[in-house]
């Protein structure tokens, strides 16, 4: 591990992940794969807490930043603070490039960040993520 002034770094060898990872999560983390939709833990999920990066537990997005989005993955309208996360063009698909989504700490992938959809929040951005990138840590009852 290394640091800077955003926290502790995470850096690992892929054998190193694979150990501390299952294989459906060191496809998705690792390997940019993505969870089937509507088949994640945290999809329909509304219990307050923190959601940390399930690769290295860094805290990334609060529930009260989480919205219903009916698109089959949590959906958030922005991140916990921008240092927490880092923007990358994806071009693997055909048509408009996508911005994927990483953990700043770790370099794993998380989802991707959608804008312009019209939806009713104070951002006008979804973070789309899936479930198997986080891990949720609740709060109160």
């Amino acid at each position: 591990m290394s640091s800077d002034d955003r926290g502790p770094r995470v850096t690992l060898s892929d054998d190193q992940w694979r150990e501390r990872l299952t294989d459906t999560e060191f496809q998705v983390l690792r390997r940019s794969a993505t969870e089937a939709p509507f088949t994640g833990e945290y999809n329909d999920t509304t219990s307050e807490g923190v959601y940390r990066c399930r690769a290295c537990g860094a805290e990334l997005f609060r529930s009260t930043e989480k919205f219903s989005s009916h698109c089959g993955w949590p959906s958030f309208f922005s991140p916990l603070a921008e240092d927490r996360v880092r923007y990358i063009t994806d071009t693997s698909l055909p048509g408009a490039p996508r911005t994927e989504v990483r953990c700043a700490a770790c370099d794993s992938h998380l989802g991707h960040v959608f804008a312009g959809e019209g939806y009713d929040t104070p951002t006008d951005l979804r973070y789309c993520i899936n479930s198997i990138s986080l891990t949720l840590e609740t709060t109160g009852d």
